[in-house]
């Protein structure tokens, strides 16, 4: 767990540092456009309210279906396929996909925006495939590859979406 907090702030502060010193080579007296800035801050609020949303909703829904015993510091020791999670795997991931670019937004950073939150992305992606699902396929075994073979990574059909942004019962 402190592992994945500490990526998530080297690819934050990173990408933070990397885009100011792109943004001073191709993007010369961006920061000094306030019209834009405006815009890009109110679309990285809106960014942010949406994967603090969709990680309340699924946080709750795995807090509430994924413990049948004690269980010490976070995660689940069941397999949840209640709520979104009977529509796909990785809800949460896939609001979590948008921080990178919410808080690309909110800073201002077209070098953010456009070359270093996408690759973030790509690298969420990529540590779902190689991390989160050998996992998930060690802690719950074959039922969790029946789940996989069942359900896909992301579902972008409206009812899954709109159960992705129901309010979740609280646990």
């Amino acid at each position: 767990m402190l592992l994945r907090i500490l990526v998530w702030v080297i690819m934050i502060v990173g990408g933070s540092v990397l885009s100011l010193y792109l943004d001073a080579i191709l993007f010369k007296n961006v920061h000094t456009i306030r019209v834009f800035h405006s815009i890009s801050f109110v679309i990285g609020l809106l960014l942010l309210a949406l994967v603090i949303k969709i990680s309340r909703n699924t946080g709750r829904t795995l807090a509430k279906y994924g413990h049948r015993r004690n269980l010490k510091g976070w995660g689940t020791n069941v397999l949840v396929n209640q709520g979104v999670y009977k529509y796909m795997r990785h809800p949460m991931h896939l609001g979590l996909l948008f921080f990178p670019l919410s808080f690309a937004f909110l800073i201002g950073s077209p070098s953010f925006i456009l070359f270093i939150a996408p690759g973030e992305i790509i690298f969420m992606l990529i540590m779902i495939k190689l991390v989160e699902e050998p996992e998930a396929i060690r802690k719950f075994g074959k039922d969790y590859l029946e789940y996989k073979n069942q359900r896909p990574w992301f579902c972008f059909k409206m009812d899954c979406l709109k159960e992705l942004l129901k309010e979740a019962p609280k646990y």
